[in-house]
C-alpha cells in the first residue's frame, strides 16, 4: 500500500481561532453581567465605584477581560485584513499597525487598571 506524502490541509483550519472566538466572547459576557450587578447593587457615589475597582480580585477580572478584548479583536480584524487587502504589502502594514495598537492599548490598559505612572 502506498501512502500519499500530501500535506492535507483544511480539516481544522480556523477550529483554534474560532474557539478563542468564543472563549473570549464568554469572558466578556460574564464581566459585563458582573459590571451590571455592581451596577445595580452599588451605591451610585465616587467613592463606592473607586473601592469597587480598587479591589485586586476585580483589577485582576478587568485586566483579563481587556486581554480577551484584545484577543478577540486580534482574531477578528487580522481575518478581515487577510480577507479584504490583496496587495501583500499593504495587508503587512495593516498587521503591523494593528498590533502596534493593541499592544499600546494593553500597555495603556496596565497604567489605568493598575496605577501605574
Amino acid at each position: 500500500m502506498v501512502r500519499s506524502k500530501r500535506k492535507i490541509a483544511g480539516a481544522h483550519y480556523g477550529l483554534r481561532d474560532w474557539l478563542l472566538q468564543r472563549l473570549t466572547a464568554v469572558v466578556m459576557i460574564v464581566y459585563t453581567v458582573f459590571l451590571l450587578i455592581g451596577l445595580l447593587c452599588l451605591p451610585s457615589d465616587y467613592a463606592s465605584w473607586r473601592a469597587f475597582f480598587s479591589c485586586t480580585i476585580v483589577r485582576v477580572f478587568t485586566q483579563v477581560t481587556v486581554l480577551a478584548l484584545i484577543a478577540h479583536v486580534w482574531v477578528g480584524i487580522r481575518d478581515v485584513w487577510m480577507d479584504y487587502i490583496k496587495p501583500l504589502g499593504l495587508r503587512l502594514a495593516m498587521h503591523t499597525l494593528t498590533i502596534l495598537w493593541l499592544v499600546g492599548t494593553l500597555i495603556y490598559s496596565i497604567k489605568v487598571i493598575w496605577g501605574v505612572a
